[in-house]
């Protein structure tokens, strides 16, 4: 009866209804993974992409730490993890989730400003985006796909049309992020670029400004 106690506050504290949406909610993430005994050099050396994974779930702390490790504000001056033409963030960072602990089955964002994952939608949908991307069953058969979106009208304000590029590279960056916090944790992903933008766009909830550019799936690694 105790556990059953501390359980319902935690997710009465945890969990809070965002203003002007009944069906969205915040969840405030636990801090992240404590540090690995792998040094920057080895991930380097050991990352690889990864397509093939089992069934087990991932921790929500790990989670966390992927997620710190993609976008988190890593300063007093708001600064990220990875780095952003001029400090003007056009990415966002969304995570489907199928089997993540604690967390129910759905589609979040992830809000670096409060270390928290807002909900899109609830629900299963590996199933559509592996769809979308071309019938690729690593989309499908993972314990989540961490999707890496841009609203390129930000970063071209400031930078006009080559700010784009700028968004591409900063991509690039977040991505190997969580390539490499990946190897440290004994997990894995791989980058996928090919799927049809639109319906990827229509799964996430995305305005007409926001284009998707990633899709990474994260799990446990099986062997070949």
């Amino acid at each position: 009866m105790k556990t059953l106690i501390i359980m319902l506050l935690y997710f009465f504290f945890s969990v809070s209804f965002c203003a002007g949406s009944s069906h969205s909610y915040v969840i405030q993430l636990p801090e992240p993974a404590p540090d690995s005994d792998i040094s920057v050099e080895e991930a380097i050396e050991s990352r690889r992409s990864i397509r093939t994974f089992g069934s087990e779930s991932i921790s929500l702390t790990d989670l966390s730490r992927l997620l710190h490790s993609a976008q988190g504000i890593t300063s007093e001056y708001g600064y990220r993890a990875a780095p952003s033409a001029g400090a003007t963030f056009p990415l966002s960072v969304f995570v489907i989730i199928e089997n993540v602990d604690s967390l129910e089955a759905g589609i979040y964002v992830y809000e670096p400003a409060n270390k928290s994952l807002t909900s899109v939608r609830m629900g299963y949908f590996l199933a559509e985006l592996s769809d979308a991307a071309l019938g690729q069953t690593c989309v499908r058969d993972v314990p989540a796909v961490i999707a890496i979106t841009a609203e390129y009208g930000i970063i071209t304000s400031v930078y006009g049309n080559r700010g784009r590029r700028y968004a591409y590279m900063e991509a690039g960056h977040v991505s190997q992020n969580i390539y490499l916090q990946c190897t440290a944790m004994d997990l894995g992903t791989v980058a996928i670029g090919a799927f049809t933008d639109n319906t990827v766009m229509e799964i996430l909830g995305l305005s007409e400004d926001e284009t998707p550019l990633y899709l990474m799936p994260v799990g446990r690694p099986v062997e070949p």
